[in-house]
């Protein structure tokens, strides 16, 4: 799935949201592929390899992604 397709773009709307909070603390989250309905996604910054990564992802990003994209049902992290 390409940054064109209309799932694409709602996800990466989902997490313009959750962004800003992330970047305040030196991080980011870049979304990598939607497939099917698994989201992937690349933490960066201070974020990248941050022993709370985990939460982040399924306490922030998941719940933000799910909250606006409902066909969404997990989000993974890639490295």
């Amino acid at each position: 799935m390409d940054s064109n397709d209309p799932l694409f773009k709602k996800v990466n709307e989902a997490l313009n949201g959750i962004r800003p909070f992330l970047q305040a603390d030196g991080g980011d989250v870049e979304l990598v592929e939607v497939k099917g309905d698994v989201a992937k996604v690349r933490l960066t910054g201070v974020c990248h390899g941050c022993p709370m990564a985990q939460m982040t992802i399924s306490n922030g990003i998941e719940r933000a992604i799910k909250e606006k994209v409902p066909a969404i049902r997990r989000v993974e992290q890639i490295e």
